[in-house]
């Protein structure tokens, strides 16, 4: 588990590193619009994007604490 949470780590930084330097360069969603309805715009696909990178560091970073599952 420890090398599968080093993974999730690892993949959650890149991914939110990813989805950073593109959403930089996209018009932004406008106000207002829910998750679902922000997915229509490719700015709301990456800022989506951000948040399930930082979910998976998350996740690693449980896995590397907790090995064995206790």
């Amino acid at each position: 588990m420890r090398t599968f949470g080093l993974l999730l780590l690892v993949a959650g930084i890149v991914g939110f590193y990813y989805c950073s330097t593109h959403l930089d360069k996209l018009d932004p969603v406008p106000e207002g619009l829910s998750i679902t309805q922000s997915l229509k715009y490719p700015a709301g696909k990456m800022e989506v994007g951000r948040f399930a990178a930082v979910a998976a560091g998350g996740v690693g970073v449980l896995f590397l604490m907790f090995p064995q599952g206790r």
